[in-house]
């Protein structure tokens, strides 16, 4: 097989199992057998790969080997979502006492579960702003175990110096942890970049289809084990349809990613000229292959919003992105409703925020659909 992140993206089958179908088959079962006490022990020593599907089963592992090998990481391990995914890496390396810095610019859910959830675990969380890469070291504390942010912002769209960030964390003897759902393996590869833990919502552009539930973490061997033990221990393992949709979806990554980063291109060129909008959020610097497909777009003073929601013709609107199919979301109403109001207007979280999750569909009908909604929204 070649080397070329294309091809392993669609020869991502599970090796080894003694599995001969050409796709791997759907091991939708709760618990394996076993011929006698002899070869249940087995697997307690290592010798038997499986025993009961939340400890681990084919499907879910060949989805966190998958990633792993696309992000060129040691290994990965596949959980119910992207939060539990979050979760059990920051619980592989934080513990009661220790601290986590955070930016303030993620996804509005992953703020909720730093601040608020992993107070009961009584890990302290701090979120800074990380644009300024040099102000960032002021932040770090005696007992701060892990530095945290994601490659492409949500849903602001700041592409974060993965690199910095993992030689500032390395300096300090700390853990660095990033959020690649934006950009997935096909534009960038933090870990790559030395950067400990790489996750991801594999809901969104790994398995591609708005169907599947489920979350990756892939890194460095030994912290994988610690995080797969949360898995097991808490609960949050996926089921292995579930998985086996991901996987599926992940040998198409590739020429989704491609048309739809093209697709955002193009729409953000045509926005960036459209009176209606005051202003246009989109990435200039991911990769050379493309700079991702989302598109975050203020119309604040320029349209009505509600006007705009109702003028969208075949766009949907959901409260979450990355499908085949070209959908907006309202980060106030939906993903960054529960941030503290100071929080939402520091970041920029307004009254006229709208993220765009570009779809596979012709350019010009998509560029075609956003200017009619925006036409019929006018105000100014």
């Amino acid at each position: 097989m070649g080397h070329n992140f294309d091809t392993k993206a669609v020869h991502l089958a599970l090796k080894g199992k003694n599995i001969d179908s050409k796709v791997t088959p759907i091991y939708q079962t709760t618990a394996f057998t076993f011929n006698d006490l002899e070869d249940l022990e087995g697997f307690y020593q290592g010798k038997k790969d499986y025993l009961y599907s939340r400890t681990g089963n084919p499907n879910t592992d060949e989805l966190g080997q998958a990633v792993a090998q696309l992000e060129g990481a040691q290994n990965g391990v596949a959980t119910s979502s992207g939060l539990s995914a979050i979760l059990v890496g920051v619980l592989a390396v934080a513990k009661s006492g220790d601290h986590v810095l955070a930016s303030t610019d993620i996804y509005g859910g992953t703020y909720q579960l730093l601040a608020n959830e992993l107070k009961d675990f009584s890990i302290e969380v701090t979120f800074e702003d990380f644009s300024d890469i040099n102000k960032i070291e002021k932040h770090i504390k005696s007992n701060t175990k892990l530095i945290y942010s994601e490659s492409i912002t949500n849903p602001l769209l700041r592409v974060e110096d993965t690199k910095a960030l993992a030689k500032l964390a390395k300096k300090h003897q700390i853990y660095s942890m990033i959020d690649n759902t934006f950009a997935t393996p096909y534009l960038c590869q933090p870990y790559q970049d030395g950067v400990d833990l790489v996750v991801h919502s594999a809901t969104k552009y790994l398995g591609g289809h708005s169907d599947a539930t489920a979350g990756v973490l892939v890194g460095h061997e030994e912290l994988i084990e610690k995080a797969r033990a949360r898995v097991v221990n808490l609960g949050t393992n996926l089921s292995p349809f579930e998985a086996w949709l991901t996987c599926r979806g992940i040998k198409t990554l590739s020429v989704r990613m491609e048309r739809q980063a093209s697709n955002a291109q193009a729409l953000a060129n045509a926005l960036r000229n459209n009176k209606g909008v005051a202003k246009v959020y989109y990435p200039s610097n991911v990769s050379e292959k493309g700079n991702g497909a989302i598109v975050s777009i203020d119309i604040t003073g320029r349209c009505d919003v509600n006007t705009f929601f109702q003028s969208l013709s075949w766009v949907q609107i959901v409260p979450t992105l990355a499908g085949v199919e070209s959908t907006v979301s309202y980060p106030l109403a939906t993903s960054h409703r529960a941030l503290p109001k100071e929080a939402q207007d520091e970041l920029g979280i307004t009254e006229g925020l709208i993220r765009i999750s570009v779809g596979i569909e012709a350019a010009g009908d998509i560029i075609e659909a956003f200017e009619s909604a925006i036409s019929a929204s006018r105000t100014h």
